[in-house]
């Protein structure tokens, strides 16, 4: 088809000033969905659930449909019993598909029940307590063959077992494999938490797994199976921390990343409802040893660094506490993400699926994105016209909310790495709140005695007075607390802490 001559600068005209539009941040823009959801907390509303009650999530993308497992805990504003409660199997690993990880579909229930070796193991070990729900499952895609790891435990005891079911589908039904762990009082560690990687090299297949009982350890699987390569092996020893004996480790998940061609170790700390962040160290090889920001061993008996996540407080929003237990994957295209809950404060009983875009530090760490994940274009898989958008010098001027994350370190009376009931909020010191700065044309910064820098090809630096923060990378996203699009920095400073940067004016 040939285009008049007039028509052809109208279409220039108008793709010229829709560029020169993106380019001034920020940008009106609804949020895909809402955070609170207590008016759709029962049951009988669990087809709603889709972004809600998500609690240790994991994600296995099968083609074009992601797919999250995760533990079944639910919030309720009045627990439903005897006659009220309607006839709806819980307690089984919750089930959810997505197409352009936004919007999700509650598919459901894994299992009918929880396993009765599972919990029979448990309740012989621990006086017959705990085994009542599943916990933190994960997924694997094996040949025609898909395996999902799943723990039964009590609270406050290594008394666990870690099992498998096979299916020929993502959304089962599902056969009962056996025991791959099992762990019971006196043993080293705690049989959680499952995470599956493969040597890129040799095809070995290796399960982390662990908590604050003993820390964290791994184990060959067979790959064939799925289960241990040697019956009765509980692995070699990963990962700890400063105080074992009082601050919580847990929820290891490890990938491969092959640009890097190196094998990626995220954990979490301290309590799940409150103080919960992500850490991460990395090696070689996926048996480890794995070595965190400043080089140290994990398995060192010190709290290591980079720090990805922690609670935070942007304007405009009460904030989010427990923003840890991840799950990492990527897309098609081999960019990653990181899925994990969000309680939102300042009760921290919400628990709100958080996605987040994993950016890579010039020196090979990952850092996620200050906002989650909310498609601008609504395809996860494809780069939207935002995400092309080159930006330049003259986009960074304006008014930016900071938020230096800190370790922040409270001394609560903790039981088993875990906060005392009705201490479930966080107090002043524990969350990480933003400070309002302007960046100037030329390069200053008012609200800070400091200057920016910006090169398109190295990032944006930030020269403060006792600290530079270099290579700090820049990109368009999703403002959920202005309901805008905008531009978001992320990266890490000298103490291995993230900044996060969005841009508000």
């Amino acid at each position: 088809m040939i285009f008049p001559v007039k028509r052809i600068v109208v279409i220039l005209f108008l793709i010229c000033n829709f560029t020169l539009l993106l380019a001034q941040f920020p940008i009106a823009s609804p949020n895909p969905w809402k955070e609170d959801y207590r008016d759709i907390s029962s049951l009988e509303n669990y087809k709603k659930w889709g972004t809600y009650n998500v609690h240790d999530p994991a994600v296995l993308r099968v083609g074009d449909t992601y797919y999250m497992y995760s533990t079944d805990a639910i919030y309720f504003q009045r627990r439903p019993s005897g006659e009220k409660r309607p006839n709806i199997k819980t307690g089984n690993i919750q089930v959810r598909s997505s197409k352009d990880l936004v919007n999700w579909k509650f598919e459901g229930w894994a299992f009918d029940s929880i396993p009765q070796e599972a919990k029979d193991w448990v309740l012989s070990h621990a006086d017959n307590k705990g085994a009542t729900n599943i916990w933190a499952p994960y997924p694997v895609h094996y040949k025609d063959k898909f395996r999902l790891y799943y723990c039964v435990s009590a609270f406050g005891l290594q008394t666990s077992y870690i099992g498998l079911a096979e299916s020929d589908s993502p959304l089962g039904p599902w056969k009962l494999k056996g025991e791959v762990v099992k762990t019971k009082r006196g043993d080293r560690m705690n049989a959680i938490d499952p995470s599956i990687v493969t040597d890129a090299a040799t095809g070995k297949m290796w399960m982390m797994f662990g908590s604050y009982f003993g820390g964290l350890y791994e184990v060959e699987l067979n790959v064939e199976t799925g289960l241990t390569l040697h019956s009765g092996d509980q692995g070699h020893f990963v990962a700890t921390r400063a105080n074992i004996r009082k601050d919580n480790i847990e929820a290891p998940e490890i990938i491969y990343q092959p640009k890097l061609k190196k094998y990626f170790l995220f954990t979490s700390y301290d309590p799940l409802m409150t103080t919960y962040n992500v850490r991460v160290g990395r090696s070689d090889k996926p048996e480890g040893p794995f070595l965190d920001y400043f080089g140290h061993n994990l398995r060192d008996t010190i709290n290591h660094y980079p720090v990805i996540t922690y609670p935070y407080q942007f304007k405009n929003h009460p904030g989010w506490a427990g923003v840890a237990h991840c799950g990492v994957f990527a897309n098609e295209n081999g960019d990653f993400f990181m899925a994990h809950q969000g309680r939102l404060a300042p009760d921290n009983q919400l628990m709100v699926l958080h996605v987040r875009e994993i950016k890579w530090t010039v020196d090979g760490w990952p850092v996620v994105s200050p906002e989650r994940f909310a498609g601008i274009s609504g395809d996860a898989t494809s780069k939207s016209h935002i995400k092309k958008l080159q930006i330049k010098k003259s986009n960074i001027p304006g008014t930016w909310e900071i938020i230096r994350i800190q370790d922040a370190r409270t001394d609560r009376q903790l039981e088993f790495g875990q906060i005392l009931w009705g201490e479930g909020q966080l107090r002043p010191t524990e969350i990480n709140a933003s400070q309002t700065v302007e960046f100037c044309k030329k390069g200053k910064m008012k609200g800070s005695d400091g200057k920016w820098k910006f090169n398109p090809d190295t990032g944006l630096t930030l020269l403060l007075k006792n600290e530079t923060i270099t290579s700090l990378i820049i990109f368009a996203g999703h403002d959920w607390e202005n309901e805008t699009e905008t531009l978001l920095f992320t990266g890490l400073d000298k103490n291995g802490c993230s900044v996060w940067g969005k841009k508000v004016k």
